[in-house]
């Protein structure tokens, strides 16, 4: 179980009557935070079915701590849930918008819900609020939500539009809401800066203060660099395959130069989840859409489409054929810690696996429920153990902790085949090869590379 935060009594801050509108990966995480601080919560959501299981206490997705805090929350009368936005915004100073912006197939954000909540809440505006852009949306977007309240308010009330892009990841979203690294806050008054600030300013991080624009910029940008990352170093596990290098080395190595560092330089079988691959490809459009042909990201994504094909192709190369053989695939959720699926590389690598003909059966602590849907014909197994049984190869593709303390021998002994390609980098080669396994990493010097048959 994750740490949980302090208690909000730990605090000293102005207590605020907050709303969030979208009870999802962010606003969840994000209202249940603000209550714990202190203030008074009201989650909003037009799910009607999400809100009444919020109120039984049953999370609707995997957050370390997020059920403990949503409790505590609850009991202590600081987080109210309910599917009325009258309710939610008679009873706020502060309207956060953290709805989702979902990925039209065009590659730019559909702000479909976003443009509807602006318009529910100039419906029901009473008086002066600050409503906060929290999901992830293109620049200028914010300067459309003031337009769209302007046009439908009923009344002429004075309110600001502010945004204040999130930065929490999946699996450790409360720890980074409590203890960010940076709070970025677009704002276009004075009074915007000055309640943001004192919302804020119980987590004791710096926050940086910059027009609207510039804010929802921050987000694209920061994680289109982050990707980016990722690609770079998948790339370079690509040319250590082919001269002899090993990637976990070079990485270390180049992350020791504090100009570079060694977070993200993780090589493995491609990037996954809602976040990074949306806010990618929204990026280049958003670049498209102003004039500019961002080619970078261009390679970023398309560095990452070939590294998922190309594990799946590591794969068939090291059974020669995999046409009526079984794969075992340890991992399904885009990265440990969660249930999330969205974008996952494992739905790739297992597609073009079963189109070769291959059997999968596959296991992951959390994302059974997701994969029912979305992997058709694989077979999900209850542990570790039981997709390792009978399989010609057992494929890493998500590192959850518990999979790096497996008894290989008794892994090993259930496999018809000693085989395991690591998509992740978790295992040690030579303690494996030790073992009697045959073992495939992901830029590890020549074993990783060509067809060369078994050894």
């Amino acid at each position: 179980m994750a740490e949980l935060p302090k208690r909000s009594d730990d605090f000293r801050s102005v207590l605020m009557d907050v709303s969030v509108v979208g009870a999802g990966h962010v606003g969840l995480v994000t209202g249940a935070c603000f209550a714990d601080l202190g203030h008074s919560v009201v989650m909003m959501d037009n799910d009607a079915r999400r809100i009444a299981k919020l109120k039984r206490g049953i999370m609707p997705y995997y957050e370390p701590g997020l059920e403990e805090l949503v409790e505590r929350g609850v009991r202590e009368h600081r987080l109210h849930f309910t599917t009325s936005m009258k309710d939610a915004v008679a009873k706020s100073t502060i309207i956060f918008i953290a709805v989702g912006t979902p990925q039209k197939a065009s590659g730019e954000a559909d702000l479909a819900y976003v443009d509807t909540v602006a318009r529910a809440i100039a419906e029901h505006l009473d008086g002066y609020r600050l409503i906060v852009e929290k999901s992830t949306v293109p620049v200028q977007t914010g300067q459309w939500v003031a337009h769209t309240i302007k046009t439908y308010l009923k009344r002429k009330h004075v309110f600001d539009v502010a945004s204040n892009p999130e930065f929490l990841r999946e699996g450790t979203a409360i720890q980074d809401f409590m203890k960010p690294d940076r709070v970025v806050i677009g704002v276009q008054s004075v009074r915007a800066k000055r309640l943001l600030i004192e919302l804020y300013k119980p987590l004791g991080a710096p926050i940086v203060v910059t027009d609207m624009n510039s804010a929802e910029l921050i987000k694209h940008a920061s994680n289109s660099f982050l990707s980016m990352k990722i690609s770079f170093i998948n790339a370079v596990a690509q040319v250590c395959e082919r001269c002899g290098a090993d990637v976990e080395q070079v990485a270390a190595g180049m992350g020791l130069d504090p100009r570079i560092g060694r977070a993200f330089l993780n090589a493995g079988a491609g990037f996954g989840g809602f976040c990074f691959p949306k806010d990618l490809e929204a990026f280049i459009k958003i670049s498209e859409q102003l004039g500019y042909n961002f080619e970078l990201l261009k390679a970023v994504r398309n560095i990452n489409e070939e590294q998922k094909r190309s594990f799946a192709i590591k794969i068939q190369q090291a059974l020669w054929v995999v046409k009526h053989k079984t794969i075992g695939v340890l991992g399904l959720a885009f990265k440990p810690n969660t249930d999330d699926m969205r974008y996952a590389p494992a739905i790739d690598v297992i597609k073009y696996l079963q189109e070769e003909g291959a059997t999968v059966q596959a296991f992951d602590p959390q994302a059974h429920h997701e994969a029912t849907t979305l992997l058709p014909g694989v077979s999900l197994c209850r542990t570790a153990y039981d997709a390792a049984r009978g399989a010609d190869c057992l494929a890493v593709l998500t590192e959850w902790n518990e999979f790096k303390e497996l008894d290989f021998r008794r892994i090993k002994a259930l496999m018809r085949q000693p085989l395991i390609v690591d998509g992740r980098n978790i295992y040690d080669p030579q303690r494996l090869k030790s073992l009697g396994f045959r073992y495939l990493g992901v830029g590890r010097g020549r074993v990783g590379s060509g067809h060369r048959g078994p050894v």
